[in-house]
């Protein structure tokens, strides 16, 4: 059986680490684990490439890791440090042919027709990024690429223009599981696949949730500091919400700079399944 395969291309919270203008120890580390972009992962799940968010990193994160191909992506919510990147598809537009599959809820969605008012023009400038958006809710829900579709063909100063491939349609599909968390008042999916479950950008997981995250070999949670936070779970709660889902591994991502230093976190965590994540880190299940 293929395993389920994660990246983390970012580990960092809204403004990464270093922060802009920041002289603390974390910010000026010179650890390479200390070097944080904005949250976000690959998942290589059942002959697909997912990736989970695009923030303004996007570009940095899909050239650092060599990615060239994306199936679909997953946005959690419409906060701009997880969908500030989108733009940036346009490049997978040209190379791949295809406009890009967007799975999320229908607030997202219409968050986006106001943020990239362009990408959905009834008039598009030529060259704007190309999106197919799929509207999801809190149900386990089919990823579906044909890979038979119709290419998009550049043609200059004109723009896209869709090609028919010869054949009938040729699909591939996966089952994901969403997962409803509360960011503060405004709600957000985590997503599991196979036996790794992502949560981030929460503070509240309905207790009729946590069903769904039962069996986990991983578990992703994010944490920005100790004590508590007005929209993210605090460091302890964190641990508690880790120690009740009961994973064999647990990860710490959207992590700040008010958190220790990678290598002294580590040792903090010691001796525990919770360990922070990084930039670059692989987990399989």
């Amino acid at each position: 059986m293929t395993k389920t395969r994660l990246t983390f291309m970012g580990s960092g919270t809204s403004q990464g680490v270093p922060v802009i203008g920041c002289n603390c120890p974390v910010c000026k580390s010179t650890d390479p684990k200390d070097k944080r972009f904005r949250s976000s992962v690959l998942v290589e799940h059942e002959g697909m490439t997912i990736l989970v968010d695009a923030g303004p990193d996007f570009r940095s994160q899909m050239l650092r890791e060599g990615i060239t191909h994306l199936d679909a992506i997953l946005l959690t919510h419409n906060h701009k440090d997880h969908t500030g990147g989108l733009d940036d598809v346009r490049a997978l537009n040209y190379t791949e042919g295809r406009a890009c599959d967007i799975y999320c809820e229908k607030y997202v969605e219409d968050s986006l027709r106001q943020e990239y008012a362009y990408a959905f023009s009834e008039n598009k400038y030529p060259g704007v990024p190309e999106w197919h958006i799929h509207n999801i809710e809190n149900q386990p829900f089919e990823v579906i690429v044909d890979d038979n579709a119709p290419r998009l063909q550049w043609v200059s100063n004109e723009g896209y223009k869709e090609i028919p491939l010869p054949g009938g349609p040729h699909l591939r599909s996966t089952r994901i599981i969403p997962i409803r968390g509360f960011h503060a008042a405004l709600p957000v999916l985590g997503f599991r696949f196979g036996d790794i479950a992502y949560c981030t950008d929460m503070n509240y997981i309905p207790e009729e949730e946590f069903s769904k995250l039962e069996g986990l070999e991983h578990f992703i949670i994010n944490t920005v500091k100790r004590g508590t936070h007005n929209s993210h779970w605090g460091l302890e709660q964190a641990l508690q919400v880790c120690e009740k889902v009961g994973a064999r591994h647990s990860w710490l991502t959207h992590l700040s700079d008010r958190l220790p230093r990678y290598a002294d976190f580590v040792k903090e965590l010691s001796g525990s399944s919770v360990l922070p994540a990084y930039d670059g880190l692989v987990i399989e299940a």
